[in-house]
């Protein structure tokens, strides 16, 4: 029996290891590894035409094939090919998908995609006030879970910084545009670290190269090959890859206008031209003349679907009478071109380029082809033959038994070629690594360290309710109780509680600069939306809390104010927990700051207009007073002058004398003693409220899913 052997070299072309490429067994059997198979993605939506018809359009056409394990996949294509579609149909980021998606011959369903897989997006979301290995960190904490012990996590941690070359950065912010961190490259193999940390075993790259200068991009490719030399199955989308990054992708899926333009490795780009009639011009890329004629196609009559055509079925698109362009009739046919000569089918290629190792193969015609054997059978030695379908690449070939559909597994079942691997491995045993509290736990430390390291947002509140407290009591120091002390007070309560509004404005920024981060890390069940929103709740209670306490303590002794101190206090920390509630929910509807700030401003004035301070609740029209009930300034205003004035206590002798109680009636508020605190509980039911509907928002419309 003919023992496996594997070729130590690197391709010319492509640079790909061929010591890690699987090859033959005995037989000329291939040795398939695994990887994801995709079949018949279609993806459909609905434009409007300029008459205002509607019409379907497919962003993705049928397009089947697959990504081999062990190797970086890269989808290429012209500007609105649909490689991030495509890409976002493979992670299961697409709700109205149709057509199969497998890894190992097993149907993966879009929640066990996104629970075996990594997403790095194009933008890198980080905090910027974190050090590398305090972020990959925080993403062990959230990936792992408690199940792993901390010192394991700072151990993957520790080898991953050393895998992605981070070392000398491992202490280095983040940083931002205020903020000096770590370079373009660094931050983009952080963004990646964070997303592998689990071992994956799908990585997905949403042009992972944008922004970069040629070094840091291959660099960041280099590193993402050596994860695809760990075992993972990596695709990434990429625009226009340098020669030094060509020669590390393994595997080329192009597209145009949504469809299948090739699939296959990066050398066998060119033996493809030639079988559709094209010749490479000397000393350029074969991938780049392949984008070029795609492109004549596409400005021609003829569009981009005779070329899809050909890769699927090798029916020869019709030559165009370009002026210049080279064609394989100029050159001495090959034998497979002499074979087929006077037709315009090419059955060499049929669905060489759509079908997977696990697709039906009844229709395909195979021609398995290998080098006589110098070592007396020891080892069988793979050779390229013009237009021998080669699923992985071209340093083997294929029988045609390789495309069949091998018999149906069951989810969890181990892969061939995977021994003890199977699907429930891939990712956590639940949908969640850590229990509720554990997500809480971690999201809170990670928040207290944020504000620990930015203290400016905090330490602005406090400083402008610390200056307006001495504002307030030096202007209004000890009113008199007369008329015109009752008019100091009102000016002074009504003040105090816009105060309050306005002091939380500034938060408006807070979850819009956490969107997209919050948007990653859910969208693989990193934490629940529930979680966040408690954690960043608890957080901010203590801050709030002294906040509160700074004004109150200033402003009660100095103007000597009435009732008791306690609920002053707690009915200012209900202003700040309620006001800060509904800021935070503006800021999850709104797409920018500048919305968030005009939103809050016009809902500021609202909430003024009808909390009762120029018109008493019976007094506001019929049709509006609901405004009155919705106002969150109705609640502090009436609470803060039923403390002051509730009893008999005189302002004015009169006659008749002036008593807190007829001030209270004059204004219509209630004079009853447990009133005052029901204003509490129904400020905190209006701060419940707004944080349910922050959580919703959260839950069901901030996804990074397209309908």
């Amino acid at each position: 029996m003919a023992h496996r052997h594997v070729a130590h070299h690197r391709d010319l072309e492509t640079g790909v290891d061929m010591a890690r490429k699987p090859a033959y067994g005995g037989g000329g059997r291939f040795s398939y590894t695994g990887g994801l198979e995709f079949t018949g993605l279609t993806y459909t939506v609905v434009k409007k035409q300029r008459g205002g018809e509607k019409k379907e359009v497919d962003l993705l056409h049928e397009i089947t094939g697959y990504a081999p394990k062990g190797c970086v996949t890269a989808v290429m294509g012209p500007s609105g090919a649909g490689k991030s579609t495509f890409l976002d149909a493979l992670a299961g980021r697409i709700g109205s998908l149709d057509g199969r998606v497998a890894l190992d011959g097993v149907e993966m369903s879009p929640s066990l995609v996104k629970r075996s897989s990594a997403y790095v997006m194009q933008d890198d979301r980080l905090f910027p006030m974190l050090t590398v290995a305090e972020t990959l960190m925080f993403a062990a904490d959230f990936r792992l879970g408690s199940s792993v012990s901390a010192a394991d996590k700072r151990l993957r941690v520790d080898n991953l910084i050393d895998q992605l070359g981070l070392a000398t950065s491992r202490n280095t912010y983040i940083g931002d545009e205020g903020t000096r961190g770590v370079s373009g490259g660094e931050r983009r193999r952080v963004s990646i670290g964070v997303d592998i940390i689990h071992g994956p075993a799908l990585l997905f790259l949403d042009e992972p190269t944008s922004g970069l200068d040629s070094t840091s991009a291959h660099s960041v490719i280099e590193k993402v090959h050596d994860i695809a030399c760990a075992g993972s199955t990596v695709v990434l989308t990429i625009h226009q890859p340098s020669s030094r990054i060509l020669q590390l992708l393994d595997h080329l899926v192009i597209l145009a206008r949504g469809q299948l333009m090739y699939s296959g490795a990066p050398r066998e780009v060119a033996a493809h031209l030639a079988r559709m009639g094209r010749r490479v011009p000397k000393g350029e890329s074969s991938i780049e003349h392949l984008l070029d004629v795609i492109q004549e196609y596409e400005q021609s009559e003829y569009g981009v679907a005779v070329l899809a055509e050909f890769c699927l079925t090798g029916l020869k698109p019709p030559k165009l009478a370009v002026e210049g362009v080279s064609t394989v009739s100029s050159i001495p046919p090959t034998p497979l071109l002499s074979a087929h000569h006077g037709e315009d089918f090419d059955h060499s290629l049929r669905s060489q380029h759509s079908r997977s190792p696990w697709s039906g193969g009844g229709g395909a015609q195979f021609t398995p082809s290998r080098r006589p054997r110098r070592d007396g059978g020891r080892h069988a030695h793979p050779e390229i033959v013009m237009g021998t379908p080669t699923p992985l690449s071209s340093a083997y070939t294929v029988s045609e038994g390789d495309y069949r559909t091998p018999t149906p597994r069951r989810a969890g079942a181990a892969p061939t070629g995977a021994p003890g691997v199977g699907i429930t491995s891939l990712g956590h045993r639940g949908k969640f690594a850590n229990s509720y509290p554990g997500e809480v736990w971690v999201l809170m430390r990670r928040n207290f360290t944020n504000i620990l390291r930015t203290p400016e947002l905090f330490l602005s509140r406090l400083m402008v309710l610390v200056v307006m407290g001495l504002l307030m009591a030096t202007m209004f120091t000890k009113p008199r109780d007369d008329a015109q002390g009752v008019t100091e007070r009102l000016s002074f309560f009504i003040f105090t509680v816009c105060v309050f509004f306005f002091s939380s404005n500034d938060a408006v920024p807070a979850f819009i600069q956490e969107r997209f981060i919050f948007i990653r890390e859910t969208s693989h069940n990193a934490y629940r939306a529930s979680a966040y929103v408690v954690a960043g709740l608890v957080t901010y209670l203590p801050f709030l809390l002294l906040q509160s306490a700074a004004y109150a303590a200033i402003v009660w002794f100095a103007l000597r104010l009435h009732g008791q101190f306690i609920y002053f206090l707690v009915m200012l920390y209900a202003s700040l927990l309620s006001t800060n509630s509904f800021v935070v929910f503006i800021s999850s509807v709104v797409p920018n700051f500048i919305l968030g700030y005009a939103a809050v401003i016009a809902f500021t004035a609202l909430f003024f207009l009808f909390c009762g301070y120029f018109l008493d609740s019976r007094s506001i029209p019929a049709g509006w007073r609901w405004m009155n009930t919705i106002s969150t300034m109705k609640y502090p205003y009436e609470g803060l002058l039923m403390n002051e004035f509730r009893g008999g206590r005189v302002f004015s002798p009169g006659p008749p004398p002036l008593t807190g109680d007829a001030i209270l009636g004059h204004l219509r508020i209630s004079t009853a003693e447990d009133r005052k605190w029901w204003m509490v509980l129904y400020l905190m039911g209006w701060a419940v409220f707004y944080r349910v509907l922050f959580y919703l928002v959260l839950r069901f419309a901030s996804k990074n899913k397209r309908k």
